[in-house]
């Protein structure tokens, strides 16, 4: 699948407005500075250009202005129509870029733009008749020119039906030219030809949040996470949805005092923390000897096609299930009222326990390397109970109008 350079520019376009503060000492400075951020929050990132380029010579250590510059670079990339000069000026944005996050700049906008462009600047096209409608409909959205984008991102569509990114840019079409209706059709479309891609979702959620619709704005930057949650751009997505709102997302995290290390498949050790809860100290002695048997024979038996042992979905979910069972069988043999306990990771998986929603907790908040292995999986079977779980314990309500 090629990447397309719009994807990068629409990442501007949809986030410029929660960057670039507009200061300066010098009064000329400040009057250009004003002018170059105007124009760059009006989404006019060429017309900005060559203003940024002044400002950042005459002052290197403006963060605001080497990020200003960068981004502008990046859109202005996407009119370039020679591969190699694009490929060295997303380059030289990346390099701006880089300068501005070591001079302070750390804004969600910075962090997208550094993730999604190529460290060598070069970009593979296939070369056929929907990527040149691709590449045509990039020029034209840099240049603002959003009907001929439209016509190009939909000849684009024509070629290819189950193109995701044409129908994602003339959603984006758009929502640049102010046309939120049509761009909610066709984010929709796009998410209908994959949802298991999370732009479409994270651009609906910005434009929803933007029009003041939170509530559905919430659930898009939800769905966002759902489809890739091992991207770190979603939960930036779903962060900004929470600083708008003036909430803060919850932190749902289990630290287990006890940790299980093997040294070959005959020998398996049991850390135990002397310093844990006299109260939970049986409960993560079951864990951890559940996760030892994980480690022989069980992890074979549950996966039988796979030669290596790994960390697995099955296996954490079983160990911290069985921990809060030893816990909740405890204290009703000794007939005790259940209170909430002191240690508060003890309470963090009774309340999991009890919602049925410790599976959730494992893929989103306590996956490795093994465990997001089997998150596609669960994913397609599940999507409802993932979408419970962030919107009961990580996402906090829109706040009443």
């Amino acid at each position: 699948m090629s990447i397309y350079i719009g994807r990068v520019v629409l990442a501007i376009c949809l986030l410029s407005s929660c960057m670039l503060a507009q200061t300066g000492s010098d009064q000329s400075y400040a009057d250009e500075r004003q002018k170059a951020v105007a124009l760059f929050n009006e989404h006019k990132e060429l017309k900005a250009l060559p203003l940024f380029e002044e400002l950042a010579a005459k002052d290197p250590k403006d963060a605001d202005v080497q990020m200003g510059l960068g981004a502008c670079l990046v859109s202005h990339s996407a009119t370039v129509t020679d591969p190699e000069a694009s490929a060295k000026e997303l380059v030289r944005a990346r390099e701006v870029l880089l300068k501005a996050q070591e001079l302070g700049n750390h804004s969600t906008l910075l962090q997208n733009l550094l993730q999604l462009l190529p460290a060598d600047g070069k970009l593979r096209y296939s070369g056929g008749p929907e990527d040149q409608a691709m590449r045509a409909g990039e020029a034209a959205f840099a240049r603002r020119d959003f009907p001929e984008a439209i016509k190009s991102y939909s000849k684009a569509l024509e070629l290819n039906p189950k193109n995701y990114s044409a129908a994602l840019f003339v959603g984006d079409s758009y929502f640049a030219a102010n046309d939120f209706t049509n761009a909610a059709v066709w984010y929709q479309r796009a998410i209908e030809v994959d949802p298991n891609q999370e732009t479409a979702y994270r651009y609906y959620a910005d434009m929803l949040t933007k029009s003041g619709d939170m509530e559905k704005g919430r659930k898009m930057a939800i769905q966002a996470v759902i489809a890739e949650p091992y991207n770190p751009i979603t939960w930036r997505g779903l962060q900004q949805w929470a600083h708008t709102n003036h909430v803060q997302l919850n932190r749902v995290s289990i630290k287990v005092p006890n940790s299980v290390s093997q040294t070959d498949e005959k020998n398996i050790q049991i850390n135990i923390d002397p310093k844990q809860p006299e109260e939970s100290s049986s409960m993560w002695m079951a864990y951890s000897l559940s996760k030892a048997l994980w480690r022989g024979d069980k992890f074979k038996q549950q996966f039988p096609r796979e030669k290596q042992y790994r960390h697995s979905l099955a296996e954490e979910a079983d160990c911290l299930n069985l921990a809060a069972t030893v816990f909740l069988e405890s204290a009703q043999s000794k007939k005790k009222t259940l209170a909430v306990p002191k240690d508060p990771d003890l309470a963090t998986l009774l309340r999991l326990k009890q919602a049925e929603m410790i599976e959730p907790y494992v893929l989103l908040n306590a996956a490795d390397n093994g465990i997001a292995q089997d998150y596609a999986a669960y994913r397609e079977k599940n999507r409802g109970k993932l979408e419970q779980y962030l919107s009961e314990f990580i996402v906090p309500p829109a706040p009443a109008k």
